[in-house]
């Protein structure tokens, strides 16, 4: 069939999902962690309900990175190449936005999501490496989140605009939704502005046209870190949008006098929302002249759920892979084969442990897990800053911690807490094991969310938006030890589905900060009595954990939510 022929027999599309990273399949770096976990979850989802849904994202021939720690913690990135045509199918059609006064030629790749019930989803991958296309413009679809300032925007251009263009290209003509994941793709209000005035027969777009646009777009805000929300000096905007709009309608696309992509996506969005109860919350004080809904995060139960559990799950739960509501029925599992589950899974996370890094963990000993991206307000280093404290509990009871996560290259506290990490391995070395797994990707998110025996999780309060990793390892039967934060707030039951790191119940000597004292009184008193004093206890919490936040806090759930609240409006 031709291509016109393939356009006019291609069903109905009726929503949009734009990301500037989704994580497709684990040999594919197109992520650099939770943003693109979730996309890519997010499209698995809403494959499995068969939602007429298309994706568009960039190609990241270069990954975000691969880590290289030294023996003192210091990171090393390296490009993390991989080869599109291994995975993916390239598509004849050819679109160009305009940047700089010149003319950049983009390609669309298409890769295929599909689902448990035979549904699929489309993904779009857009590549600039042509050779119509100067040398720099060549590159800009290499790096996830690399570059400069001016790099930085025009991927945004390409990916908002061009992605735009690609979809009417390919005959998406029919899009009633474009849902935008996080800010980078807010450039789709402004090439969206201009189809609107050219419909309505004008050069230039006026309040109707925002107003209809207003009406296709929605808008997930993800974080109420302020070092996450992309801005560009006015001055470097006209240069490469070369579009006096953005200057003269600033209640459109400016905040503080630059160009701000949350704002645009806010401004030229009509329904929005942030990714947990609190966050929506902080996201109302943070964007008070907003209307922000909550639409807690989830994951995606058939490709979280450990290849143990999975195994567990088809005896005593069928159907577990197409109906997430339905590990509410965990609590029939035997806990006995909960436990052998659990070790399996756990011997095969140590198992990695001993041949990445050579050291051999005990399997009888409590292990915490931590992964997170290393950044500030996730503090990787509070259960590590009172190393004496930490020496005493493990007179008491032994555990042993494993920590895995990247810096972004350009985080400098980051990398200085991964550094810390070590230092303080090598401190507790004759008593408290602790390893730092380099190269933090999805399968290692895998083996440590399932493996662990308790999630340990201690951002800062209120940075934390949703945090998705606590999921994973519900899913998997594993309790969170958290702040509380996130999604926590709303998946925790205090010694029932984990426990919350508070530091109201901590004492105020001024001997260390609260929430490293609340943790360590949690560790001393709480965690590891239960752990090895009361099995049966702890297990029974395992159970609850699939049971309770397994079948809910999971994408098939929050996709039911987005149609009913977003897309059907």
């Amino acid at each position: 069939m031709n291509a016109q022929g393939e356009r006019r027999g291609r069903p109905r599309t009726e929503i949009a999902y734009f990301s500037m990273e989704i994580a497709l399949r684990p040999d594919m770096p197109t992520y650099s962690g939770g943003l693109g976990i979730l996309a890519g979850d997010t499209l698995r989802a809403a494959a499995d309900l068969q939602l007429p849904m298309v994706a568009v994202t960039l190609l990241h021939r270069e990954g975000y990175f691969r880590q290289e720690l030294d023996a003192a913690g210091r990171q090393t990135e390296l490009p993390d190449v991989w080869s599109p045509q291994d995975f993916l199918r390239e598509l004849p059609e050819r679109v160009q936005v305009t940047a700089e006064g010149r003319t950049i030629h983009v390609r669309p790749w298409s890769f295929t999501v599909e689902g448990q019930s035979g549904g699929t989803v489309t993904v779009y991958l857009l590549d600039t490496d042509l050779p119509e296309n100067s040398a720099y413009d060549r590159t800009l679809t290499n790096r996830l989140y690399g570059g400069d300032a001016r790099y930085r925007l025009l991927q945004e251009v390409v990916l908002g605009i061009g992605g735009v263009r690609v979809l009417r290209a390919l005959g998406h003509c029919d899009i009633r939704r474009f849902h935008l994941n996080e800010g980078h793709a807010a450039l789709i209000g402004l090439e969206l502005l201009d189809e609107f005035a050219r419909a309505a027969g004008r050069t230039a777009f006026n309040d109707d046209d925002a107003a209809a646009v207003r009406r296709s777009c929605v808008f997930t805000t993800h974080t109420p870190v302020a070092a996450g929300h992309d801005r560009f000096p006015l001055e470097l905007a006209s240069a490469v949008l070369q579009r006096p709009e953005i200057v003269d309608r600033s209640d459109l696309f400016q905040h503080e006098s630059s160009l701000n992509m949350t704002y645009t996506a806010l401004n030229l969005s009509g329904m929005v929302n942030g990714v947990a109860k609190k966050h929506a919350e902080v996201s109302r004080l943070m964007f008070g002249e907003y209307r922000i809904q909550a639409i807690t995060n989830g994951v995606h139960v058939p490709t979280w759920v450990s290849p143990p559990f999975a195994e567990l799950f088809d005896r005593y739960i069928p159907g577990w892979r197409e109906d997430s509501f339905s590990l509410r029925y965990a609590f029939m599992i035997p806990p006995d084969d909960v436990r052998t589950a659990h070790a399996e899974a756990r011997r095969r996370l140590l198992e990695r442990v001993r041949a990445v890094t050579g050291v051999e963990l005990r399997p009888d000993v409590l292990t915490f897990g931590f992964a997170r991206r290393a950044t500030a307000y996730k503090r990787a280093d509070l259960f590590v800053r009172d190393i004496e404290r930490l020496r005493s509990i493990a007179r008491t009871r032994p555990f042993q911690v494993i920590y895995a996560g990247k810096a972004h290259p350009r985080d400098d506290a980051g990398k200085r807490m991964i550094q810390q990490v070590f230092e303080a391995a090598a401190s507790l070395k004759d008593c408290v094991p602790i390893v730092y797994l380099p190269d933090y990707d999805w399968e290692l998110a895998g083996l440590l969310t399932a493996g662990s025996d308790v999630w340990l999780n201690t951002p800062q309060p209120p940075h934390e938006a949703s945090g998705t990793s606590g999921m994973k390892a519900a899913l998997n039967g594993v309790p969170s030890l958290s702040t509380l934060d996130g999604w926590w707030l709303e998946g925790w039951i205090e010694s029932f589905t984990g426990w919350a790191i508070d530091p109201q119940r901590a004492p105020a000597d001024g001997s260390t900060d609260r929430d490293s004292a609340a943790l360590y009184d949690l560790l001393e008193h709480t965690v590891l009595p239960l752990y090895y004093d009361r099995p049966d206890h702890f297990t029974a919490m395992m159970i609850r954990c699939i049971a309770l936040n397994g079948s809910f806090f999971n994408t098939q759930r929050m996709m039911l939510e987005y149609v009913v609240k977003a897309y059907a409006r």
